[in-house]
């Protein structure tokens, strides 16, 4: 694709970098901020550098806050003895979307993935231990999708816990096997919270 102008084409190969953005896709949006005014183009612009450099991630979950501990944390009408455990925000989200949960969150920030170098280390695991020994702690939901990496951090994260006099959970089997949580609707993903069942250790 011969694109006339080293501004457009730069543009263009910038919003290409996002995920999910195809060539075509990213010269149509750089059109589209082309035709804007410069008012809105400021704006944009704003909001995204605003979004770099003001965004935290809270220093009790992991989650995203504009504030040092986000409004989950703080919120005195969840019940702070009940965490769930997700790979990233984006699951926080989609759990948040059903209504269904009045606890707390820990964010691991990914999952175990030696094929991919990711190990124990690399995540937000250890202040997660903490919390189970604060004696303040009654409930570990597993909320990780059901896939060979979720399974795995799941199978790391029982071997942590189970010292501790904490009931370890997992989500009813709503969500099918190989899926991303973040994709489940929040009929289903609702019910395997509800649902949720003690964690045991797979057989093989």
């Amino acid at each position: 694709m011969q694109i006339p102008s080293k501004f457009l084409e730069n543009a263009t190969e910038q919003i290409a970098s996002l995920p999910g953005i195809g060539k075509k896709t990213a010269l149509r949006l750089a059109l589209n901020l082309l035709k804007r005014s410069e008012i809105e183009i400021v704006d944009f612009t704003k909001a995204i550098l605003e979004l770099k450099s003001n965004l935290n991630n809270c220093l009790s979950c992991g989650n995203i806050s504009d504030e040092p501990i986000c409004s989950i944390c703080t919120n005195p009408s969840r019940d702070q003895k009940i965490i769930c455990v997700v790979e990233d925000i984006r699951d926080v989200m989609a759990i948040e979307s059903t209504s269904t949960f009045k606890g707390i969150y820990h964010v691991l920030g990914g999952l175990i993935s030696p094929m991919d170098g990711i190990g124990p280390a690399d995540l937000n695991i250890e202040k997660l231990v903490q919390k189970a020994t604060s004696n303040e702690i009654v409930e570990v939901i597993f909320a990780l999708s059901p896939t060979m990496e979720g399974d795995t951090t799941n199978f790391y994260l029982f071997k942590k816990l189970q010292s501790y006099e904490i009931l370890i959970t997992t989500l009813s089997r709503g969500i099918s096997v190989g899926s991303e949580l973040q994709y489940a609707d929040e009929v289903t993903l609702g019910r395997s919270i509800q649902h949720r069942q003690p964690f045991q250790l797979s057989n093989k």
